[in-house]
């Protein structure tokens, strides 16, 4: 699994004019699914992202997490986060996984990331969608869990 992750003061998911997706201060999580994906991957990114201490304390630091600041997340599906442009000039997207595994996936990454206590939105899945981001800093961690063995 792959995710940019984006520190914001305030995101939006939009499908066809409607919001599907609002969040004031927190993090918007673009997550993309690979082949081999699984339960593993996404319980170690949910962890490394409820508390990666990204956010500022009252001395500007970054020593505060999502959790530690009561923020809220939005998990938009980016299987394009998985595309391999090193031939020719159209991606190729072979390694991402398959759409009912990729949505399985990212349904579960959400439900993961609400059970830490983080109040959790998501785009939808498979639908043309517009992401509003205001880029609190800018903020922005690219993170990786490796395939299973």
């Amino acid at each position: 699994m792959k995710v940019v992750l984006q520190r914001v003061r305030h995101g939006r998911v939009s499908v066809e004019g409607r919001t599907v997706a609002e969040i004031a201060a927190g993090l918007v999580i673009l997550l993309g699914s690979g082949q081999g994906d699984g339960e593993e991957q996404a319980r170690l990114l949910v962890e490394k992202i409820s508390g990666l201490r990204i956010f500022e304390d009252d001395q500007n630091k970054m020593n505060l997490s999502l959790r530690d600041t009561g923020g809220e997340a939005i998990v938009v599906s980016q299987f394009t986060l998985y595309a391999d442009t090193r031939k020719g000039r159209r991606p190729s997207f072979t390694d991402a996984a398959l759409p009912d595994i990729a949505r399985h996936l990212v349904d579960r990454f959400a439900r993961l990331l609400a059970a830490q206590g983080i109040p959790t939105q998501t785009g939808e899945f498979g639908a043309h969608m517009l992401v509003e981001i205001e880029n609190d800093g800018p903020v922005t961690i690219i993170l990786e869990a490796p395939p299973a063995v």
